[in-house]
């Protein structure tokens, strides 16, 4: 462990200006706690470890169960466009080495059979214990039960399951889901809910916390497979005027509700939506 962390303690490192720590204060989280992190835009050149210490650095590395972020390509990524992988062999290493998996956003709308047995060597290859896969697609979440059944399998935010009655759907599914940001400002509605092991809440929230359309997933999802017919759609401009940023959550309150799976987001440059 000191090995792999001498490399965030380089003079270099200790001069790079440190980011705000969305969301996450100093205080001691339940110690059941866990966040899964954003490794979006992360730097290919910069080591994992330091962009954690940078971007997320009261976060301890023992509460961290996961990062989310492009590995190498795939046609079943969903979410952003893919261009390049955020997560590289040598950044897999390091996290498997001080207790961290890879959560991959499989979260592709669109996905059948033939395709998914394209990416086989793909999910074989992340396949063991501690990884995680980010589905939408229900018929894409039973076959990655099926064949590679190491994997959390993770119903994401895009599939907006936003009552009690659609966790219940999901959970015969899926390990765990994701809610939609929004519900994190509502806790009459989560202390209510059931489950709460099993649901994963956002920390933080960025432009999807008030977005009236999210038709940019769908777009995205065609995007990913290579679709010279589509273009990128966002519904940016209906809501410029409703944006409110990066939003911080209050995890001490939603802590005490009992959940304890959180998602954490950094902010693009300017703070203005989260990665």
């Amino acid at each position: 462990m000191s090995r792999l962390l001498d490399e965030i303690r380089t003079p270099e490192a200790r001069a790079e200006p440190a980011r705000k720590d969305y969301a996450v204060s100093a205080r001691p989280f339940h110690a059941d706690t866990v966040f899964t992190i954003s490794a979006r835009s992360k730097p290919p050149e910069q080591p994992v470890l330091r962009f954690l210490a940078k971007n997320y650095a009261t976060v301890p590395i023992a509460q961290i169960d996961s990062l989310f972020g492009f590995v190498e390509g795939s046609t079943l990524y969903g979410g952003r466009v893919f261009n390049q992988p955020e997560l590289y062999e040598r950044d897999v290493a390091v996290m498997y080495d001080v207790g961290i998996g890879v959560r991959i956003p499989l979260t592709n709308h669109f996905a059948e059979e033939p395709e998914y047995e394209e990416n086989l060597a793909f999910l074989d290859k992340y396949h063991r214990p501690g990884n995680a896969a980010i589905v939408t697609n229900d018929k894409l979440a039973e076959w990655i039960r099926r064949d590679f059944p190491k994997y959390r399998i993770e119903a994401s935010v895009i599939k907006n399951i936003d009552t009690q009655a659609k966790i219940d759907a999901a959970l015969e599914i899926y390990d765990t889901v994701v809610l939609p940001m929004e519900l994190c400002e509502q806790p009459e509605f989560l202390e209510k809910l059931e489950n709460k092991q099993r649901i994963t809440l956002f920390a933080n929230a960025g432009c999807a916390l008030t977005c009236p359309a999210r038709i940019c997933y769908v777009s995205v999802s065609k995007i990913n497979k290579g679709r010279n017919d589509t273009q990128w759609r966002c519904s940016q401009p209906i809501k410029d005027r409703d944006t409110r940023g990066m939003v911080d959550f209050d995890l001490e309150h939603l802590s005490d509700l009992g959940f304890r799976r959180f998602k954490l987001l950094r902010s693009r440059p300017g703070g203005k939506t989260g990665v």
